[in-house]
């Protein structure tokens, strides 16, 4: 057995123990390489550095809950919590949008706008919706699910995997295979989606 191994258990049960210090330790003998993993992802020091302590933070938390199983897979199961905490900040930041004056409801010579949709606007919304929908239907049954759970109902992969009875990747292979499929059908009717 991995001499590193037996030394994280042992520093694990230290510390479920009562000795404090012993999560340090721990923290401390790994943050070097979750630091390098999470900067070579962000590209951004800062960023990173605020990452890797959301990563430990939501890691001790975890295991102060009682929800850490210890497979002696310590360092594989930190570098999991570094990699989703890199997924959240983009997404986060891909939903953070910078407000310019068009968005703000002004155009460019700075007169206000309508901010509520025209009909046209609302009934070119309504259509591409619809044809979405009706493209959704024509996916084989597990990719539908898929797609339904994420886009329609807001579950993140961890939980459709939970609620269709399959692994995350299993649950990420079928919404790749999904939107592959889906551009497909776009590009062989020639659709344009607003």
């Amino acid at each position: 057995m991995n001499v590193q191994v037996s030394s994280d258990q042992a520093l694990l049960k230290s510390y479920l123990a009562g000795n404090k210090s012993a999560i340090s330790q721990l923290i401390e003998r790994h943050s070097s390489r979750v630091r390098d993993y999470i900067r070579m992802m962000v590209k951004d020091r800062d960023v990173a550095d605020d990452i890797l302590q959301e990563t430990f933070i939501k890691a001790v938390r975890v295991i102060d809950a009682g929800k850490y199983a210890d497979k002696g897979r310590f360092l594989s199961w930190i570098m999991r919590i570094a990699h989703n905490q890199v997924i959240d900040h983009y997404r986060a930041g891909k939903n953070a949008r910078m407000i310019n004056e068009s968005d703000a409801g002004y155009d460019v010579l700075g007169t206000m706008r309508y901010s509520e949709r025209t009909v046209e606007e609302e009934m070119i919304a309504g259509q591409t919706d619809a044809l979405v929908r009706e493209l959704i239907e024509r996916l084989s049954p597990e990719q539908r699910e898929v797609v339904k759970l994420r886009y329609y109902e807001g579950l993140d992969f961890k939980e459709i995997a939970a609620q269709t009875n399959v692994g995350i990747n299993t649950a990420l292979g079928r919404m790749r295979y999904a939107l592959i499929h889906l551009r497909k059908m776009i590009e062989e009717n020639n659709l344009v989606l607003n």
